[in-house]
């Protein structure tokens, strides 16, 4: 278990608060969880970002 928290669902976009320490790990768990959260026909691709604030981010 990693410590962060979901803030935020903006359309298509989910928004998490995660210590620097496990940026990294917890972009790859969210990306996989999101990518493996149904079968499909068509991939489901999932991209991610991050920084201090959601500015930074995009």
């Amino acid at each position: 278990k990693l410590p962060m928290t979901m803030l935020l669902q903006v359309h298509d976009e989910l928004v998490f608060e995660v210590d620097k320490k496990f940026v990294d790990e917890g972009a790859a768990l969210v990306k996989k969880e999101m990518e493996g959260v149904v079968d499909l026909l068509v991939p489901l691709t999932v991209e991610t970002s991050h920084g201090r604030n959601w500015s930074e981010a995009h």
